[in-house]
């Protein structure tokens, strides 16, 4: 069975020295949780295939880690963009059979991202872009960033939401009074980021977006950041009042799709697969955060069908990505 994983990162040299030193100074402290964690970011090389070898994946799609370019000022974002692209595209062109790539945007410069992301998927065959989030607290549904989704849909790529920690006063508010590591924990992978990205879903579509461009296909992960749940409540918002063309749940099942991206819970994946479909769904690792061999294992014992579990494996993500 042919397996694509979509959420699976990577880092440049440059932007571990710059946006992501953070995240390098974390990975190289004494005792780190996530130590070792930059070395098998940077590999895009033998080692890495070595290890999708083992765990079973044939091809990653691969994007720039967290916190990527979105909290940067624009004129920063640019060449940070570039750089990261730049690296990605001969990663892909080196293992043009296992590797593909989402682009890195500077998100802060529209029109500059709209034609970044055209570079991207015409001259190196990246199938979309990676936004990691609120972009310095600004939200995607500000129609100041609709450029980038017209040259999306225009291109016929998607566009991955990934997380990133809420705005600092969001922190402040409903995450502090603890112990600093509880609280960057808990506004962060424990908790906060899905929040913020769903919440960051549902602006999308209550800004008015996909009513915009219809066709624009949406990809979050982590088995949908607790949307599924909340998919049928959020229709309590009715049309006459969001003044949209469709129920936001029709939204969510019909311009975003989903990856499993380190989520191996079979609940909350039934969940998914109940609420938005089989063609909804895609496989992901979230390589290196998450192991790849367990996101395989969990793949291989999803009570589907032969025929869904290779919707899922690839089938979903050829048709979508046009691999």
């Amino acid at each position: 069975m042919r397996v694509i994983t979509l959420e699976e990162h990577f880092a440049n040299p440059e932007f571990l020295d710059g946006p992501g030193k953070r995240l390098k100074q974390q990975a190289s402290s004494a005792g780190s949780p996530i130590a070792g964690l930059l070395d098998q970011l940077c590999d895009v090389g033998d080692t890495r295939i070595a290890a999708m070898d083992a765990a079973g994946i044939a091809v990653q799609v691969l994007s720039l880690t967290a916190p990527g370019t979105e909290q940067l000022e624009a004129a920063d974002a640019i060449p940070a963009a570039r750089q990261a692209n730049a690296f990605l595209a001969n990663a892909v062109a080196r293992h043009p059979t296992r590797f593909a790539g989402f682009a890195a945007l500077p998100t802060a410069a529209p029109e500059a991202a709209a034609d970044v992301l055209e570079r991207a998927a015409r001259e190196h065959g990246f199938k979309g872009a990676v936004i990691n989030g609120h972009v310095r607290g600004r939200y995607l549904d500000d129609r100041f960033f609709w450029p980038i989704f017209e040259r999306a849909e225009a291109l016929g790529v998607p566009i991955y939401l990934h997380p990133t920690p809420p705005p600092r006063p969001v922190i402040e508010a409903s995450y502090g009074g603890f112990a600093p590591v509880v609280t960057e924990m808990l506004a962060g992978a424990g908790w906060g980021w899905h929040i913020e990205t769903a919440v960051h879903a549902i602006r999308i579509i209550l800004g008015g977006t996909f009513d915009r461009y219809p066709r624009l296909q949406l990809v979050i992960g982590h088995l949908g950041e607790t949307l599924p749940f909340m998919l049928q409540r959020l229709d309590r918002m009715p049309r006459s009042m969001t003044k949209l063309d469709r129920r936001i749940s029709a939204y969510l099942r019909e311009n975003v799709h989903y990856t499993i991206s380190g989520f191996n819970f079979l609940p909350a994946f039934l969940d998914l697969f109940l609420e938005v479909g089989v063609d909804r769904i895609m496989f992901s690792a979230d390589h290196p955060y998450a192991s790849m061999k367990e996101a395989r294992a969990f793949l291989d014992r999803l009570p589907v069908s032969d025929a869904d579990r290779q919707r899922i494996a690839h089938g979903n993500a050829e048709r979508l990505l046009g691999m």
